[in-house]
């Protein structure tokens, strides 16, 4: 939604996630993804004077809207991605957290501006950068890769099953010497290589989350926020992940799993067992009020796990 100059964004699974979040009121907590500051505002809320908070957003547009909106001295945010969350809270002074939360993927202001090139329903530069300063972006991508790479990235990352016809579409079209370089003319070589699609889903919808993921490097990105996380974490501290698609919730999942594992060393049997560092509190999907409320809760799944032990 577009209203008044700013781009507006429904925050999925607030209370939820609050509630799951937050252990004590003066503890130390981490937003990783601020987005437009629907659950750092929240948390701020329950906060007592002597809590803080610490955000993280790549997009320098969700940080200038954090520092424009929140005047409070609890409250800082960095402008990097999560996966940077060790040396920036280090070089605060800050050695564990009481929270981590993360809500992954695209905010609504991402999507419904234009100008970002995150969305098939505008014809716009085809760039998708959620920092616009940092690397490179979806069509110089394009431009340069070779088809079995843009092959690979639209099927892993895109759960894309024509993936192929449409990497040869997309190098065709660039040796003709007219590449792809907005997002209207990425949808129109996918119609075409696409046969067949789900009813009600526009046949661009896996690339364009390929591609997204490949240039935002989300995967990677969330693996090691995962890692410094459970790092960061104080025994009790709790990690709530909102997921919007499989791809993250596998790795979540499989993190958590992981974590909650007491460990043997094979090559010293004698060795006293590695202890799990998480315990998995549940799994949350939204309520179907939220669900008719904001339609793009549907695919939301939210995992929630407490630190155990000592911190790492």
């Amino acid at each position: 939604m577009h209203s008044g100059g700013e781009w507006q964004h429904t925050t999925v699974l607030l209370a939820e996630a609050i509630e799951s979040l937050l252990t004590t009121p003066d503890g130390v907590y981490v937003d990783g993804t601020f987005g437009r500051g629907g659950h750092s505002r929240a948390l701020l809320a329950r906060l007592s004077p002597r809590g803080r908070l610490i955000a993280f957003d790549r997009d320098p547009e969700a940080v200038a809207a954090a520092r424009s909106t929140i005047a409070d001295a609890r409250f800082a945010i960095e402008h990097a991605p999560f996966s940077e969350l060790k040396q920036r809270l280090a070089a605060r002074g800050v050695p564990a957290i009481d929270g981590l939360l993360l809500d992954l993927g695209v905010s609504s202001p991402q999507i419904d501006n234009p100008a970002r090139g995150f969305s098939f329903r505008h014809d716009a530069p085809l760039d998708m950068r959620m920092d616009p300063t940092r690397g490179e972006s979806a069509a110089d991508f394009l431009a340069r890769a070779e088809e079995r790479h843009i092959a690979e990235v639209i099927r892993e990352h895109g759960e894309e099953r024509f993936a192929v016809p449409i990497a040869k579409a997309l190098v065709a079209r660039r040796e003709s010497g007219n590449p792809v370089r907005t997002t209207g003319q990425l949808s129109e070589v996918v119609a075409r290589a696409v046969k067949t699609r789900e009813p009600g889903q526009d046949p661009a919808t896996r690339t364009f989350q390929g591609l997204r993921i490949h240039v935002n490097a989300e995967l990677e990105e969330l693996e090691q926020g995962l890692k410094s996380g459970v790092e960061l974490l104080k025994p009790t501290g709790r990690l709530v992940v909102i997921s919007f698609h499989s791809l993250e919730d596998r790795i979540v999942k499989t993190f958590i799993a992981r974590e909650s594992r007491s460990e043997v060393d094979r090559r010293a049997p004698f060795a006293p067992e590695k202890p799990h560092r998480l315990k998995a509190l549940g799994r949350v999907k939204p309520s179907e009020a939220e669900v008719r409320a904001n339609p793009r809760a549907r695919s939301a799944v939210m995992r929630v796990a407490e630190r155990t032990g000592a911190p790492a």
